[in-house]
């Protein structure tokens, strides 16, 4: 992740740990290329968790609209909290999974993924969002969302790398319905 410098345009220091996706059976590493027609579903998520604990999850672009203009950063993609152990479909969806969507031209965008371990349950005022919009999800930070519900460092990250193809217009005209 030092390599893709997640540290600073994401967060100040890096997790300890890897965590471990796979979209569609796959495993993905660190720092690897996919196409967005690849991660069009969320990906299948693992880390070590302890039993009665909760976790939140996220999906963040530092890229939007490109790296060389980041005029969105972070443009968030998923975002769920209060996830028992590793349970992610029981944990509260607070933006709905969309996957990587880089506008045409604008290269390789990071997508890094983060899970925080939490003290106990959190109550969260932020609006609720649908993956049929894009609305709302631009000029996120993950590092002020960990700082205002007190939720340290992240204990494993990851990310991947992705630039347009051919499923990038689908997926707009879905955030635009």
């Amino acid at each position: 992740m030092d390599k893709n410098k997640v540290v600073p345009d994401v967060l100040d220091k890096n997790p300890d740990k890897i965590l471990k996706i796979k979209y569609n059976s796959v495993e993905c590493s660190v720092g690897e290329v996919l196409k967005p027609s690849q991660v069009k579903n969320p990906p299948e998520v693992y880390w070590d968790a302890v039993e009665n604990e909760f976790y939140t999850v996220c999906m963040t672009d530092p890229d939007a609209p490109s790296r060389k203009d980041p005029k969105y950063r972070e443009w968030h993609h998923w975002l769920v909290v209060n996830i028992p152990s590793q349970d992610v479909k029981s944990g509260e969806t607070l933006s709905e999974y969309i996957g990587a969507a880089p506008p045409k031209g604008t290269g390789l965008h990071r997508y890094v993924l983060l899970v925080f371990k939490q003290s106990g349950k959190i109550k969260c005022d932020e609006k609720k969002l649908k993956n049929t919009s894009g609305s709302g999800r631009g000029k996120f930070s993950i590092r002020n969302f960990a700082k205002k519900y007190n939720l340290g460092h992240p204990i494993a990250g990851t990310l991947f790398l992705a630039e347009w193809d051919d499923y990038v217009p689908k997926l707009q005209k879905q955030l635009s319905g």
